[in-house]
């Protein structure tokens, strides 16, 4: 017992101390560029066995740490150097930030004595923390080397408390590279001694009424969000689906909740038939999700009335609940919990449920699943080249395997890409569902490859995107994180293309498809050989125009031992007319039910 009271101090650089608490949280993997400032902190983590990958931007360092934390449950962290380098991560931050990634941003600052207050002409200053304040969940200043382990310590502890973001804790460069003194107990105490290592539980009563609820219902709905995903409840979801014989849709961030190969499920991709489930589901469990402005607020039309329909809503964050739509039920959970805890209740009353009747519905929705999907499908009928982007990721979804990651970056990329891939294993997709963040996905397909080294990964992204994040196809080379990318390449920004058109001349547009450049507003772009460029920085590449080049090209790409780069030549006035534009469109105004 006196050994548990009294400790003795330890002298170790501030940079140690903070690896060494990263590395007691399960943390293998950070992300940033070196510098002099933080030196303590890179050679700490070098120390505990926590890999460093530096990219070429650093806010490609925030999209790879948010890639971690979204596919293995884990605290992703990236570092920025004081000045520059954290103003150069805030778009990342604000990113990472939209989209509930569970990320801690470790910046070092100026010494103490010149700031706080700033002293006039500081070189590599600007107020961090306030700057990042806004768009974070929590930023702190560690005010000295006394308070480093407790500040740390509480930015853990808010990582991991409700809703996932990002946290910033920013600390001056004498005190990550000078010695402090720590107690013993502390240099790398377990989770546990400081924050809640338990995943929230809801309440038995909350539980019984919930099962009470669907059970009772006629033609109940499962709406998975991103909680889902952060919680890696994907096998608690399809087991209380199949137990209820619910149809489940999921927002635009939850599409990797679910297999879709499951009778139940009702991808997100056929708008139109969600849009119908939503309206003629008497209860519905909304699980991890906000009911965002994708989800149209949860209002109707899109959703049936709150008069009509129960809703039960479950998040680990309490604002959420009841913000956008009236409820019957509100629990602040974690959604696997929950689902295991709901699996049991539901079994107890399984005799209460109308299995017939709801299987009727399900085939009715599947069957109404199936015609859409032949309807999307015609595109691929279309041989010509240069090629129509539906191939792309249907050549891609025969190409790799199931649980290969596919990461779908912004614009009218993204949008055929999500069209033609079917999810087949839950925890396979990456995307900005929240931001639509041009460029992002060249650093989430690194940052997966990092995160998960034994899983194929590959990135459709378009030319306008890739030209933004180009360089860390050098950083692919240098740590070895073999992703195969294919750039959509129609030598415009596409989708803005497509607003201007009918905004400037919409009788033409429809007649022709298209406008020449000169009669749109800065909307083409010249051309970049994407596969030469690869080429250039060590990696492989490959140049297709027509469809059945793609697939062996593909098949050459992941024989190859390193990064691969596909320049996809695509149709640009076909890629200017993406699926369901209509649809998003309308998803940015207010629904008038």
């Amino acid at each position: 017992m006196l050994d548990l009271i009294v400790r003795k101090k330890e002298a170790l650089k501030g940079g140690e101390l903070v690896a060494r608490a990263l590395a007691a949280e399960g943390v293998d993997a950070a992300f940033g560029i070196v510098d002099g400032t933080y030196l303590g902190l890179c050679a700490g983590l070098r120390k505990v066995g926590i890999r460093l990958v530096t990219p070429r931007h650093e806010t490609s360092a925030a999209h790879m740490a948010g890639a971690l934390a979204r596919l293995t449950g884990k605290l992703g962290v990236a570092i920025a150097s004081n000045g520059p380098g954290v103003a150069n991560i805030l778009p990342g931050v604000a990113c990472e930030q939209a989209e509930g990634n569970r990320v801690l941003l470790v910046t070092s600052a100026r010494r103490e004595g010149t700031i706080d207050p700033d002293r006039g002409g500081t070189y590599q200053s600007f107020p961090q923390v306030e700057v990042t304040a806004p768009m974070t969940k929590w930023s702190c200043r560690v005010p000295s080397a006394a308070r480093l382990g407790e500040c740390v310590r509480r930015a853990l502890r808010m990582s991991w408390k409700g809703r996932p973001g990002v946290v910033h804790l920013d600390v001056p460069e004498n005190v990550l590279n000078g010695d402090v003194e720590v107690e013993g107990s502390w240099a790398g105490a377990e989770p546990g001694a400081y924050r809640n290592v338990e995943r929230l539980s809801p309440a038995e009563a909350q539980v019984e009424r919930a099962a009470d609820l669907l059970a009772g219902a006629e033609r109940p709905l499962i709406h998975a969000g991103s909680g889902v995903i952060h919680a890696a409840a994907y096998d608690a979801l399809a087991r209380v689906a199949r137990l209820l014989h619910a149809p489940v849709t999921t927002s635009w961030g939850g599409r990797a909740a679910l297999s879709e190969v499951h009778g139940y499920a009702v991808p997100m991709i056929h708008v139109e038939l969600v849009n119908r489930v939503r309206g003629e589901a008497d209860c519905a469990l909304v699980l991890g999700s906000r009911l965002g402005e994708t989800d149209w607020w949860g209002k109707p039309p899109y959703w049936a009335p709150a008069r009509e329909q129960r809703t039960i809503q479950v998040d680990l964050d309490e604002e959420t609940i009841g913000n956008n739509r009236p409820l019957e039920l509100g629990i602040v959970a974690d959604a696997r919990v929950f689902l295991e805890r709901l699996e049991a209740a539901l079994k107890a009353r399984k005799g209460r449920i109308d299995v017939a009747a709801r299987r009727a519905w399900l085939a009715e929705l599947q069957d109404e699943r199936a015609r859409s999907r032949a309807r999307l499908d015609r595109h691929l009928e279309d041989r010509a080249s240069p090629m129509t982007p539906a191939h792309v990721a249907h050549a891609c979804r025969r190409a790799f395997p199931d649980d290969a990651v596919a990461v779908f970056d912004g614009g009218n990329s993204v949008i055929w890409g999500h069209f033609f891939h079917e999810v087949r294993a839950p925890g396979a997709v990456l995307g900005t569902f929240k931001f639509g963040m041009l460029g992002a996905g060249v650093a989430q397909a690194l940052g997966a490859k990092a995160a998960c080294p034994e899983r194929e990964v590959y990135c459709v992204i378009g030319d306008g995107a890739m030209g933004m994040h180009a360089p860390e196809l050098e950083t692919a080379v240098r740590h070895g994180l073999k992703v195969v990318f294919l750039v959509l390449c129609d030598r415009q920004w596409g989708m803005v293309k497509m607003n201007q058109s009918f905004a400037l001349r919409p009788v033409k547009t429809l007649l022709l498809g298209s406008l020449a450049p000169e009669e749109t507003i800065n909307a083409d772009l010249g051309e970049i050989r994407f596969d030469a460029l690869a080429e250039a920085m060590g990696a492989h590449g490959e140049r297709v125009a027509g469809p059945d080049e793609l697939e062996p090209a593909l098949r050459r790409c992941r024989a190859h031992a390193g990064p691969s780069v596909v320049h996809v030549d695509v149709d640009p006035v076909k890629h200017m007319w993406a699926p369901a534009l209509n649809c998003f469109k309308d998803m940015h105004q207010e629904p008038k039910g």
